[in-house]
Parts: C-alpha cells; structure tokens; sequence
C-alpha cells in the first residue's frame, strides 16, 4: 500500500488514536487468522455489538454500547402549514407535541472526554410524543454522511479497526479497509472540530424515509436538525481547555437561561438520488421542506435512570412516514434492541 497518500496516512492516525484511547480493542473478539469474527451462531446484529463493547472495553452496564456518553432534554415541536403537504403523518398536521431529545458522544465509552475527537460524530435522538400516545423516532448523527453502505461493511470496519494494533503486520487490516472503501476514508479524514455547545451543533439523518400525504403522494428525503444560533465550533486551543463534561453540563446551564431552538428540515431526493445507500449524500441544492421547530426548555427528571430504560426506534413510524430500503435503517432496531437488552441486566 502506498503511504505516501496523506489521506490515507491521516485515516491510520485516526483509527490508531482511538485505539490508544480503547486499549483493549481486541480484549473480547473471536478472529479467525484472517481478522475475520469466527463462525459462530451469533446474529449481525449481535457481533456489531459485540464489536463495539471490545473497542470500549465494555459492556459497561447501564450505558449503551455506542454513543455510551449522553444528556437529555424535554420539550415540544410545532410542525409548520407545509409539513403537511409532506406527510400525513399526525405530528406534522400544525400540531404541538411533545419530545424528548437525547444528546450523545460517539463511541462506547461513557467517560470519554467531550471534546476528544472520537466523541465526534455527535448523535441525537428524538421521541415525538404523538396525539394518541404512541411515539415516532428520529435517529441523527453530527456529519453528513456514513462511513459504509451496509450493516455487513460497518462490522468490517469494526473488526479492522480491532485487529490493527501497533504490531499488526503492514498493510493492516484498517488500512486495507479504507483503501478499498472511499466513503469510509473521508468519514475518518473529513475535518470535525469541537462543538460549542449540543445547542450550536447540526444533525443529519443519514438514512432516507418514504413520506406520503393525504393525497397519497410520495417523496423520500433525509431529516436534518438544524441550530436556531448557528454552527459554532471550538478551536483546537480551546477545546484542549475545556473540561471532560463541557458538553453535558454546558447544556442545562444553558437551558435555565431559555430555550433551545432547532428547525427540523427534510431534505428531498430528486431522481437519480440514492434512497439505499447511507454513504451517498445530496446535493446540497436538492430542495428542503421546513417540517417545524423543536424547542427544549428544561433537562429530563431522573436522567441517567429514563436514558438507561429508553430504547429510540428510527422504524417506530406512524402512517405517513415510510422506511426506505437502505439496509443500515433497517439493521439498526435490532442491534439497538442487543445493546438494550445488555444495559437492562
């Protein structure tokens, strides 16, 4: 493998700085010779979780396999006239409800310091508290975009990561990895300083949803959460100097003082748009329905307690709202439901 290709060069430093982090990335995986997770009787969705709780050194009880370290936040979202002409699905009818949002480091590790870079991407979760009592998810993440088009490739990239330890033999199996997946080397690479605050930080939903209105027509698009006050990022400077918890104690502080604003967007396909691939993103001038505003005005009662005992859903949809057909959507409720099942014992 050439390393004289910078991009890929930064990618091992990446992956070998997580690993440094983890250290005991490859404590609890079964590889054949080949890095490959032995044959065994295990689901997908088992071995993604397994493969998460050894570069975390977990399973950590109480905590969630991926995006270990969180805070939540209660409010309300008001849907726009417009949503409407998206969906008929009932929280986009010019209606108030309910929500329930939950801000997230990346990585499994439940005490990793916030601004470390592998606590970027930054997830968010959403639960809509819908008119007759039943609830609909939304799942996000801080980047735009996905690292692999299967839930197949992303344990791939899990296991590579895991067996690329500083004695593993040249070229390593994450360098093999991100020689041969471009989406998963600009993951890696792509610039992801600091958030300010989980209040300044935008989302996107990197899976595409089928929505259909009264009428019965239908357009898929993406969510994006976007900030009332904007991006706001830290230098690297600062955010050396910040403390290990800046993010979660930064946004109740903020909160006491008033309330924090996102407009919730989906952005539309046009033909021609990948509606199944995670790794494909749209144009930016591909159009965008302005759904509403989510307005979060105070922390959650009993929060490490309601974060332990809540599962988010991406498929928890209501009549108007559709999956699409991309695998990782569908292979997520069920590795959430192993990571679940292992935090409630």
């Amino acid at each position: 493998m050439d390393h004289g290709n910078n991009g890929l060069t930064r990618a091992e430093g990446f992956m070998r700085a997580a690993l440094a982090l983890l250290a005991t990335a490859t404590c609890c995986l079964s590889f054949t010779s080949s890095g490959a997770f032995a044959a065994d009787e295990k689901s997908l969705s088992e071995k993604l979780v397994d493969s998460f709780n050894a570069l975390s050194g977990g399973p950590h009880p109480g905590f969630r396999a991926n995006h270990a370290k969180g805070i939540l936040a209660t409010g309300t979202f008001t849907s726009t006239e417009i949503a409407a002409s998206l969906s008929k699905a009932p929280h986009l009818q010019s209606v108030t409800v309910p929500v329930m949002v939950r801000f997230s480091n990346g990585t499994g590790v439940p005490n990793l310091p916030d601004a470390n870079p592998n606590a970027s991407p930054h997830g968010i979760a959403i639960r809509f508290t819908l008119p007759d009592g039943t609830f609909t998810d939304i799942v996000a993440i801080s980047f735009n975009g996905f690292p692999v088009a299967t839930p197949e490739d992303f344990l791939g990239l899990l296991t590579s990561v895991a067996a690329s330890g500083p004695d593993a033999p040249k070229p390593t199996p994450i360098e093999q990895f991100l020689g041969s997946h471009p989406a998963a080397l600009k993951f890696v690479t792509a610039p992801k300083p600091a958030a300010a605050s989980f209040a300044t930080l935008p989302f996107y939903g990197v899976n595409a949803f089928k929505f259909t209105n009264a009428q019965g027509v239908s357009e898929y698009g993406r969510y994006q959460i976007i900030p009332v006050e904007g991006d706001q990022r830290l230098s690297d400077k600062a955010a050396e100097a910040m403390s290990p918890n800046y993010l979660m104690e930064e946004l109740p502080a903020r909160l006491a003082a008033g309330p924090v604003v996102f407009r919730l967007v989906a952005q539309l396909a046009k033909k021609g748009d990948s509606t199944t691939d995670p790794t494909s993103v749209w144009p930016d001038e591909r159009p965008q329905i302005d759904l509403g505003e989510i307005t979060l005005t105070g922390p959650v009662a009993n929060d490490a307690e309601v974060q332990k005992a809540t599962m988010f859903n991406p498929l928890a949809l209501p009549d108007g709202i559709g999956a699409s057909e991309d695998p990782v959507l569908l292979a997520r409720p069920g590795a959430y439901a192993v990571s679940f099942g292992q935090r409630l014992k």
